[in-house]
This record gives structure tokens, C-alpha cells and sequence, in this order.
């Protein structure tokens, strides 16, 4: 199987830090911006990402508007999201799921998360 290529979407670079060596351990290609914009601009030039994870709480755009981006676009709708965040909020997650989102997990992210987050791949 050839490496799964994610693309990791957080503005805590404390975040990203911890969630992209979690990955890397795993074997896992890790590509990581800061924010939505940022997502969407890397994913117009780039085509073997297989998952986007993404932090919901950034400034300008949330991860549930880039989820709402991604959902829409006929480029990019087949690819799978998970949201990742520190609150545990029903509704924010109901939203999430709702709106397309394949999980809703709680950071910090672990290595016994990850096959479960390439289970969606």
C-alpha cells in the first residue's frame, strides 16, 4: 500500500507539531498549513492528498468552513475530513458530522487514533 498522504490544517503550531510527528510515526506523508486558505490553495496544486485533518477553532476561516468548501467543490468533495478540536460541544460536533464531516475527535491526537483516522482513506 503506498503511503497516505494527509494534509494537516492547524494554527496552534504546537498543534501541528504534536499531530504530524503522531503521523510520521505511523508512516503516514504529512503536509501541514496553518490555515483553511492556506488548505484549499495547497489542494488546487496538489492531488494525492487521501484525508484532510483539521483543527475546527482558526481564525478567519473555521475547519467546518473549510469542510463546507471542500464538500462543495467537485474537485475536492470525495475527500475525507475529520474535524479535530479541545472542546467536546454536541452541537459543534453534530454541525460537523452533519455538514460531511467523517469523524469529530478530540485533540491532542494519539497513535492509537491514527488507524482509525486511516480507516476514512
Amino acid at each position: 500500500m503506498a503511503t497516505p498522504h494527509v494534509l494537516l490544517v492547524d494554527d496552534s503550531c504546537v498543534d501541528r507539531l504534536v499531530t504530524s510527528r503522531v503521523l510520521k510515526s505511523c508512516n503516514v506523508k504529512v503536509t501541514v498549513v496553518e490555515g483553511a486558505k492556506q488548505a484549499l490553495e495547497f489542494l488546487d496544486m496538489e492531488h494525492d492528498v487521501k484525508l484532510i485533518l483539521t483543527d475546527y477553532c482558526m481564525p478567519n476561516m473555521t475547519g467546518y468552513d473549510l469542510l463546507v468548501e471542500v464538500k462543495k467543490s467537485p474537485k475536492f468533495n470525495h475527500l475525507p475530513v475529520v474535524i479535530a478540536c479541545t472542546d467536546d460541544v454536541p452541537e459543534r460536533i453534530k454541525k460537523c458530522l452533519d455538514g460531511g464531516a467523517k469523524d469529530y475527535i478530540i485533540k491532542p491526537i494519539k497513535v492509537d487514533n491514527v488507524p482509525h483516522l486511516l480507516s476514512y482513506i
